[in-house]
């Protein structure tokens, strides 16, 4: 402890009082400055080492506003939250003030960088709503680009939304533009989310895919060619496009954990035959209520979950005859409940999303 203090007293230190979160803020010039305000550990003591000189905690005095958010730096900083769905992780940014997202894509990538930055599978943009809508969602992947909708994502999106407007412990729903359209979360009382995802489309051309459709306009069970191997492929949109698979052409039924996502996942995503890339969802049956999948995320590679994908799969084992409307699907960061209704076509997702810290990023790292 006495070595941490002469340390800290080289660059100076000050002690700030958190009436919410513990707080941990280094500063240095060798590289970037984040605060990150736990949200596992609210005992902490909070310790901010800056470049002002040691201050009395006795002395702050606490924020009198309500957001949890109002305890800020400056304009000098870009605020965030980072939140989790079943391990799908993404950094939240309150952008309501403005329309157009406070960074670039290419900033978002650099945020998302495990090692060098935040590290996250995407930046969620939380803007004003339009057409009618309570608010807009806007996501930029770890590789910049810009999907058009993401399952685990809008969950984020609802909670962080519930936090910034201190609606704490009561179940609400509230409408959301998305590049997918119009997706309506509801927060449940038990804390998870809720969320009509809409209807499936199946067309082959607005999935899009250049498979020809076999069944209908659709694309069901056909064959497709990757790496040498023919595998069976069912084309569904979620908004954005999923290709999913339950194993090869005549081969044993697939065993998930045995893939290796990292070789085969890229070769589905980047197929000539998907124009707008693809996100791919490897697929065993369990049971006709319980599958058990695996996905490569468009933009982000393997991850530990994925909602519109886990909404393709349930509705491709239901047009190949593998499961019900109703099911579990197991992902590696757990399980996700999917409806898809007969009465009105609109597929349901309900799962966790869990806040995991607070902080505040300076934007010279990110003009770096």
């Amino acid at each position: 402890m006495a070595e941490a203090i002469a340390t800290a007293a080289a660059t100076s230190l000050s002690v700030k009082p958190s009436n919410l979160h513990s707080q941990l803020f280094l500063s240095s010039t060798s590289f970037p400055i984040i605060r990150l305000n736990s949200h596992k550990n609210p005992n902490f003591r909070p310790l901010v080492v800056s470049s002002t000189s040691i201050e009395s905690a006795a002395t702050q005095k606490p924020s009198s506003k309500t957001s949890f958010l109002d305890q800020r730096e400056g304009s000098r900083y870009l605020h965030f939250v980072k939140y989790h769905g079943l391990g799908n992780d993404f950094i939240l940014v309150d952008n309501r003030d403005s329309s157009e997202p406070k960074i670039t894509p290419e900033q978002a990538a650099k945020l998302c960088d495990r090692n060098f930055g935040i590290g996250a599978d995407g930046v969620i943009f939380a803007l004003p709503g339009i057409n009618g809508t309570d608010y807009t969602m806007r996501i930029f992947n770890s590789d910049g680009s810009e999907p058009e909708m993401c399952g685990n994502g809008v969950r984020c999106f609802a909670r962080f939304i519930s936090e910034l407007e201190n609606l704490h412990g009561k179940k609400l729903s509230f409408s959301v533009h998305t590049g997918a359209g119009l997706i309506v979360p509801e927060i449940q009382e038990d804390g998870k989310v809720k969320v009509d995802m809409g209807e499936p489309v199946l067309k082959a051309a607005d999935v899009p895919t250049k498979l020809a459709a076999n069944k209908n306009d659709a694309v069901v069970k056909s064959e497709l060619v990757v790496d040498g191997v023919t595998w069976n492929v069912t084309c569904v949109s979620m908004g954005n496009p999923h290709c999913v698979t339950f194993g090869i052409k005549g081969g044993q039924d697939l065993q998930v954990d045995a893939l290796n996502l990292a070789q085969i996942g890229p070769k589905f995503e980047h197929h000539e035959v998907f124009p707008a890339r693809t996100n791919t969802e490897f697929v065993q049956v369990c049971s006709p209520s319980h599958l058990k999948m695996r996905v490569w995320e468009r933009g982000a590679g393997a991850t530990l979950a994925c909602g519109t994908g886990a909404c393709a799969t349930v509705v491709a084992a239901v047009l190949e005859g593998h499961a019900g409307r109703n099911c579990t699907v197991d992902l590696p960061g757990g399980p996700l409940e999917i409806e898809w209704r007969e009465e009105d076509n609109h597929v349901y997702m309900t799962g966790p999303a869990e806040m995991v810290f607070d902080g505040s990023v300076p934007l010279r790292y990110l003009l770096k």
